[in-house]
């Protein structure tokens, strides 16, 4: 006798899949927000009389090396490696090097913009980004988003500004006003470097997730081409870097320096998965709530004090969730 199970939409079988799917969903957001937010905490960590003691081009290369090795092993394992037995079509590999490059240009408008503006006022203006790629995913993916869902970005956006505002430096403004670097200042071409980044973060991050999707190949080949654009292209741009005299590729690396390594390459390759398999609008609610995390962290490892500001972006993001996915 052949008994057959009921799969229907109610069915026991379907609402545990989708617990287990949901629970899944769960675990990689909460890693990734943990990683995120722990970035710059641990940035501060490594820090001697005030300054990195590595090269930040250096750790970048590091970084999409251990994404590229680690997408090889999984590629291996999984019984993908007759997709390297041959050349791969220039047109299948080509779309993978714009991501690189965008991401590389963005690493290097960071750096460019400190010379236009004071570093509350970028940590402030940078959450623009949110917005551009909430516009961009709706105009370049065709995805329209409903009003309460373009309203819950702009509470993103919101709680964004409220936690850089919360967490500037307003100590006493005599030694503010004593050395220039501490005032708040921004140039017109400042401004118009912020719109830049902000631009072409969004772009990479819309780009990378059409070519994911678009193409029928395994993640972890997909991934091997895009790091393999990364490394050749942060590779150059930090050999830039050490000819002007710099420091050498490894000086300065500690423990923590691998640990971040480490971290933000299971970063990389957990957000190649959301955007695969998922929204690229998940990547906006990491970067918020990241942002908790980030001044959690920095009050427990660095003694940094919360104001009761801090409350108000916990609420708008919890209320953005509850609107955007209801």
């Amino acid at each position: 006798m052949i008994v057959i199970q009921n799969v229907g939409p109610g069915s026991p079988v379907r609402i545990r899949r989708r617990w287990v799917k949901r629970t899944l969903w769960g675990v990689l957001f909460g890693l990734m927000v943990l990683i995120y937010g722990s970035h710059a905490p641990l940035i501060s960590l490594t820090k001697v009389d005030g300054q990195v003691p590595f090269n930040p081009s250096s750790c970048v290369v590091m970084i999409e090396l251990s994404k590229l090795l680690i997408s090889l092993a999984t590629l291996v394992s999984t019984g993908g490696t007759s997709a390297l037995h041959a050349v791969p079509p220039l047109v299948r590999v080509a779309p993978y090097a714009a991501p690189a490059m965008l991401y590389a240009l963005n690493n290097n408008l960071v750096v460019l913009m400190q010379a236009y503006m004071d570093p509350s006022s970028y940590q402030v203006l940078s959450n623009l980004k949110i917005a551009s790629t909430a516009l961009l995913y709706s105009l370049c993916l065709g995805k329209r988003l409903r009003p309460s869902q373009w309203l819950a970005v702009g509470l993103l956006v919101g709680a964004g500004v409220c936690h850089s505002y919360s967490s500037l430096d307003r100590g006493d403004p005599e030694r503010a006003d004593a050395k220039e670097g501490l005032r708040l200042h921004i140039t017109a071409w400042g401004l118009f470097l912020v719109l830049v980044y902000c631009c072409v973060s969004g772009l990479a991050a819309v780009y990378t997730e059409k070519v994911l999707k678009s193409q029928k190949l395994p993640l972890s080949l997909q991934n091997l081409y895009l790091y393999a654009f990364g490394v050749a292209i942060n590779g150059l741009s930090s050999s830039f870097s050490f000819a002007a005299g710099e420091k050498s590729f490894l000086e300065g690396y500690s423990g923590v320096v691998w640990v971040i390594i480490a971290g933000q390459a299971a970063n990389g390759l957990l957000m190649s998965v959301v955007l695969k398999h998922g929204s690229g609008i998940t990547r906006l609610f990491v970067i918020s709530c990241s942002m908790l995390v980030n001044a959690l962290l920095s009050w427990a490892m660095l003694g940094l004090q919360l104001t009761p500001l801090f409350l108000l972006p916990i609420s708008m993001i919890g209320l953005a969730a509850f609107m955007y996915y209801r």
